[in-house]
């Protein structure tokens, strides 16, 4: 059985770790809330460019663009959004799972972009192709790094060097729940409007030309895709290391607790057994 010496410091160590857990805690709160914010600021756009699209593709056969041209899939890049650092319950454990399941289902030839230290880490040393890394602030994804990534897929994507491109990412749902999911990226298809699940169409006239229009708008788009892909990632993150260092906290507490018991228990054991020792050594004399 261990000693009170061994048990109290036990306890100052757990309370050591209880701090620097409620600080993580704190901090991942903090962030959590802007980078909610900035999803939730998102999504309206996000959802109308999607919706606009929808519109798009409902006019019929769309100009040629290097962005929606669809190619026989020999070549497909898998672009990985994972965190940097761990800390963060099983969020970058199901994203690694999520993006290796694909990868290893996936009869073309694969690469993968990651963003992120995590994704890096694992694939590299299991032999996969990881062609880039790119790393974010610690605070979260802006849109620098949205087109940072962006120009980085578009390339590979009109240079012929991938045929498609996939996006595997935690969408955010709530503090305690992360979606990993793998989406396309490119080649860009318009989604589905309600004109076209109904087999009617509409006869639309563009100002400027369609070709100039698609110009401007498929690539805002695909930026638009991206990032609020990394958004929801970043809040994902967030939401996952808060709950995890939220648990972290009460249970070093619990522990805390455990071990005041049994330390309070080994005292009063040394006392009594002190008290008996004084007793029997009177009796001693006495005798």
């Amino acid at each position: 059985m261990a000693t009170l010496k061994q048990i109290r410091q036990r306890i100052r160590t757990s309370k050591n770790i209880q701090q620097i857990t409620r600080a993580m805690k704190l901090v991942a709160a903090a962030r959590l809330t802007r980078a909610k914010n900035r999803v939730e600021e998102a999504r309206p756009y996000s959802l109308k460019m999607r919706d606009f699209m929808s519109s798009v593709g409902g006019a019929g056969e769309l100009p040629e663009h290097p962005l929606l041209d669809r190619r026989e899939v020999k070549k497909t890049c898998l672009v990985l959004i994972t965190a940097d650092r761990g800390l963060a319950g099983s969020y970058n454990t199901n994203l690694l799972k999520t993006a290796q399941e694909y990868l290893d289902n996936s009869e073309e030839e694969m690469s993968l972009i990651c963003v992120g230290k995590k994704g890096a880490q694992f694939f590299k040393k299991r032999g996969y192709n990881v062609i880039q890394e790119i790393t974010v602030p610690s605070v979260g994804a802006g849109i620098e790094d949205a087109q940072k990534v962006t120009a980085a897929v578009t390339e590979l994507f009109t240079s012929g060097e991938a045929d498609s491109i996939r996006f595997c990412y935690s969408k955010f749902v709530s503090a305690i729940t992360q979606q990993p999911q793998v989406i396309q990226l490119l080649p860009i298809e318009p989604p589905e409007s309600e004109e076209a699940e109904s087999g009617a169409s509409k006869d639309y006239q563009f100002e400027p030309a369609p070709t100039e229009l698609l110009g401007l708008l498929l690539p805002k788009y695909v930026l638009t895709v991206v990032l609020q892909s990394m958004l929801e990632a970043t809040a994902s993150e967030h939401g996952a290391r808060m709950t995890a260092m939220t648990s972290a906290t009460d249970n070093a507490g619990q522990m805390i607790d455990e071990l005041t018991l049994t330390a309070n228990r080994v005292r009063q054991a040394g006392i009594t057994t002190e008290i008996l020792e004084i007793v029997g050594g009177a009796e001693a004399l006495n005798g």
